[in-house]
C-alpha cells in the first residue's frame, strides 16, 4: 500500500504524484522530441546518404561525405573545407572578442544613468531587433557604398581607391557581425554590472591597486555570469551565420554557413549539407564543453 502524504493541502501519494509530473512534462517531452531528437537522427543518417544524379537522396550508406569534409575528393586532397571551417571559428571569436570589448563599456554606461533613462537606453539597444536581420544587413550595403561618407573618408585617406565602397569585403562582414551580435553580449552583461559589489572596488583602490588590476580582480569575476551568456549567445550563432557573409561579402568571403546554404539548396546535395552541419554541431559543442571546463565555478543566473 502507497503511503499517504500531504502535498500543498492535498492528500495524495507518490505514485500518483509521479504521474502527475510526467504528464506535465510530456508536452515539452513531445516538443524537444519532435523539434531537436528526430531532426537530430535524421541529419546523422542523411549524412551517410549519396547524392544522386539529379539530385535526390541516395540511400547508399558510406562515409564519402565525411571524406569530403575532411578534405578528400576526386582530385586528391584539398584543404578548401578545413579552411572555410577555421575561417569561420576565426570570424566567431573575432566578432565575439569585439562585443565584449564594447559591450564592457556600454554596459557600465547604461547601468550609470538614472533609473528613469536606463531602461530607455537598453531600448535603443534592444531596438535593432525590431527590424530583419536582412533589412539591416542591406542597411549596411547602402552605408558602406562608394557615395556615403564611411567609404567618402576611406578613398580620401587613400585607404580606397577612388570611386570604390567598403562594399563587399571582410570588413563589410565584420561591421555587420558586430552590429549584429552586440546587443547579445550588452544585456546579459549589462544584468550583472548593475547588481556589481562596488564595496569590492573601492577596497581595491584602498588597496592603491591600478585600473587594470582593479578590473580583473574585483569587477570581472563579478560580470562573469552575465559575459558567459553573452559570449554563448554570440559565438554559437556567429558560427553558423551566411546571411551577412553572403550579402556583405559579395558570395565570395566564404563561411561554413554559406557552404551548407549551397548544399542544401544551389547544389542540392543534401547529404554532404547534413555531413558539414554535424561538422558545424560537433565543433560548437566541443567549444561549449572547453569553455564549461574553464570556467565550471561560473554561475549562469
Amino acid at each position: 500500500m502507497n503511503r499517504l502524504l500531504v502535498w500543498f493541502g492535498e492528500l495524495t501519494t507518490p505514485a500518483r504524484l509521479y504521474r502527475r509530473g510526467l504528464w506535465f512534462l510530456l508536452p515539452a517531452a513531445i516538443w524537444i522530441l519532435g523539434l531537436l531528437v528526430i531532426p537530430g537522427l535524421s541529419l546523422v543518417a542523411l549524412s551517410f546518404a549519396e547524392r544522386g544524379p539529379y539530385g535526390e537522396v541516395v540511400w547508399n550508406f558510406n562515409l564519402e561525405n565525411y571524406r569530403r569534409l575532411l578534405g578528400y575528393g576526386l582530385f586528391g586532397w584539398s584543404p578548401d573545407t578545413i579552411l572555410i571551417l577555421l575561417r569561420s571559428l576565426w570570424v566567431a571569436f573575432v566578432t565575439t572578442l569585439i562585443c565584449i570589448v564594447l559591450a564592457y563599456p556600454l554596459a557600465f554606461f547604461i547601468a550609470s544613468r538614472p533609473p528613469r533613462t536606463r531602461y530607455l537606453w537598453l531600448a535603443l539597444v534592444i531596438i535593432p531587433f525590431w527590424t530583419n536581420l536582412v533589412i539591416r544587413t542591406y542597411a549596411w550595403q547602402m552605408l558602406l557604398a562608394p557615395d556615403f561618407p564611411f567609404a567618402r573618408l576611406a578613398q580620401a585617406l587613400g585607404l580606397l581607391a577612388p570611386d570604390s565602397g567598403l562594399y563587399p569585403s571582410p570588413l563589410a562582414v565584420y561591421i555587420g557581425m558586430i552590429t549584429a551580435f552586440l546587443p547579445f553580449v550588452v544585456l546579459p552583461l549589462f544584468s550583472s554590472v548593475e547588481r556589481l559589489d562596488w564595496s569590492l572596488v573601492e577596497a581595491a583602490q584602498d588597496l592603491y591597486a591600478s585600473r587594470i588590476r582593479t578590473f580583473f580582480q574585483a569587477i570581472w569575476p563579478q560580470t562573469l555570469p552575465g559575459l558567459t551568456v553573452g559570449i554563448i549567445l554570440t559565438f554559437i550563432p556567429a558560427m553558423g551565420m551566411f546571411v551577412i557573409p553572403d550579402l556583405l561579402g559579395g558570395a565570395k568571403y566564404l563561411l561554413v554557413g554559406n557552404l551548407i546554404q549551397q548544399q542544401f539548396y544551389a547544389s542540392r546535395d543534401w547529404p554532404y549539407g547534413a555531413a558539414v552541419s554535424l561538422g558545424l554541431m560537433v565543433l560548437t559543442l566541443i567549444g561549449l564543453a572547453i569553455y564549461r571546463r574553464r570556467g565550471k565555478d561560473v554561475d549562469l543566473v
